[in-house]
C-alpha cells in the first residue's frame, strides 16, 4: 500500500472560508475545521462520496451558533490521506470513531450524508460506548448500496454503474484519469434511467447543467477507487446493513429525500425505496432507541442547497435528546 498525503496533491486544492487543520490518527491524516464555542455541544459533520467538508460550509455558520461543529474529510477525500487498497466501512468507520475520541473528547452528535449517512449509523452502532449522542442519517443509501440486499433494489439497480463508470475512467488514484472520456462515455455506457442524473453527478449538481468538461473541485480532491469499493461491493465487506442497523446504540434522526422507482424495472433514481427505509428504521427501533423518520422534499444532498432548513431540522431534533 503506497499512501498519498495532501502534500502530494498541493496544487489541487482551493481556499475556503474556515482554517482546515489536520489530526494525525496513526494510519492517515485526517483534514477537519472546526467551528463554535467549545461549552456547546459537539456536532461531527460528514461528507458524501465525491464530497469534502466544505460542501457543508454554509451549514457551519448556521449550525456554529448551537453546536461547536466538526466537519471532515474522510481517507480518500480532500486533504485527508488516500490509502490505496484501505477503503471501507470498517475503516472509514473506526477513522471516525478515533477522530471523535482523539480530537473532539467528549459525546458528540455525528450526522452523515449519502455514504456518509451509512458511515454515521456504523458508528452509531459499532462505536465505544459513550462516544456518540445521537446520529443524523441524512439520505442514507442503507441496503441499496449493498450488491444484494435483503430488501429491495442493490448497486446494479442504483448508482451502482455511475460508480463503475468513475472507476474505469478516472482510475484508482487518477491513475487513468481521462475525465472528457468518461463525459463523452456516459451516456452511452450508463442505462437510461441514470441519464437524468449525469449532470448531477458529473457537474455542478444541476441536473440542467449536464456534465462538466472538466473536472469539478470535488473530484480532484477525491480518489476514484473509492466509486470502484462501492460498484464491486467491497466497501461492505465484513459489515452487512442489517446486521448493523439491529446494534444501534443512540436516538437516530433519518431522512428520506427525493426518490423515484421505474415501476417496470424497479431501478432506483435516489438513496433508498419507501421499502428500504421502513425496514430501516423498524431494524433500528428493534433496539429500543427513538427514531425520528422525515420524508423531505430535497435534494439528495441536501445540507448545501437548502443549508438552511437542514441546520433548522438537526437543530430542532438535537434538543430533543437527553
Amino acid at each position: 500500500m503506497s499512501l498519498s498525503e495532501a502534500a502530494d496533491r498541493a496544487d489541487t486544492f482551493a481556499s475556503h472560508r474556515y482554517r482546515e487543520q489536520l489530526a494525525d490518527l496513526g494510519e492517515i491524516r485526517m483534514t477537519y475545521v472546526v467551528e463554535g464555542d467549545p461549552a456547546a455541544p459537539a456536532l461531527l459533520l460528514i461528507p458524501s462520496q465525491s464530497e469534502s467538508w466544505w460542501g457543508y460550509e454554509e451549514a457551519i455558520g448556521l449550525l456554529s451558533s448551537e453546536f461547536q461543529v466538526f466537519a471532515i474529510d474522510l481517507r480518500g477525500q480532500g486533504r485527508s490521506t488516500w490509502t490505496p487498497g484501505r477503503y471501507s466501512l470498517n475503516t472509514w468507520g473506526a477513522d471516525v470513531e478515533r477522530f471523535i475520541d482523539l480530537v473532539i473528547g467528549r459525546p458528540t452528535i455525528v450526522a452523515g450524508n449519502s455514504s456518509g449517512g451509512v458511515i454515521t449509523a456504523y458508528v452509531a452502532a459499532y462505536a465505544k460506548p459513550g462516544l456518540v449522542r445521537g446520529a443524523v442519517l441524512e439520505d442514507p443509501p442503507l441496503f441499496s448500496s449493498q450488491a444484494a440486499p435483503p430488501y429491495g433494489p442493490g448497486m446494479a439497480q442504483t448508482l451502482g454503474p455511475i460508480f463503475a463508470l468513475w472507476a474505469k475512467w478516472l482510475g484508482p488514484q487518477w491513475s487513468v484519469g481521462d475525465w472528457s472520456g468518461m463525459v463523452e462515455a456516459a451516456p452511452k455506457e450508463l442505462p437510461a434511467f441514470l441519464h437524468p442524473g449525469i449532470g448531477f453527478m458529473m457537474g455542478d449538481g444541476n441536473p440542467e447543467s449536464g456534465a462538466s468538461p472538466t473536472p469539478t473541485q470535488r473530484f480532484k480532491e477525491y480518489d476514484p477507487e473509492w466509486a470502484q469499493v462501492w460498484a464491486d461491493d467491497t466497501a461492505n465487506a465484513g459489515c452487512d446493513h442489517a446486521t448493523m442497523l439491529a446494534q444501534v446504540k443512540t436516538p437516530v434522526l433519518l431522512t428520506h429525500h427525493f426518490h423515484m422507482t421505474d415501476p417496470d424495472t424497479g431501478q432506483l433514481m435516489g438513496a433508498m425505496t419507501d421499502i428500504q427505509a421502513a425496514q430501516a428504521r423498524r431494524l433500528m427501533e428493534s433496539t429500543g432507541q427513538p427514531v425520528t423518520f422525515k420524508p423531505l422534499d430535497a435534494p439528495h444532498t441536501m445540507h448545501e442547497p437548502m443549508a438552511q432548513q437542514y441546520a433548522d431540522i438537526v437543530t430542532e431534533w438535537a434538543k430533543t435528546l437527553s
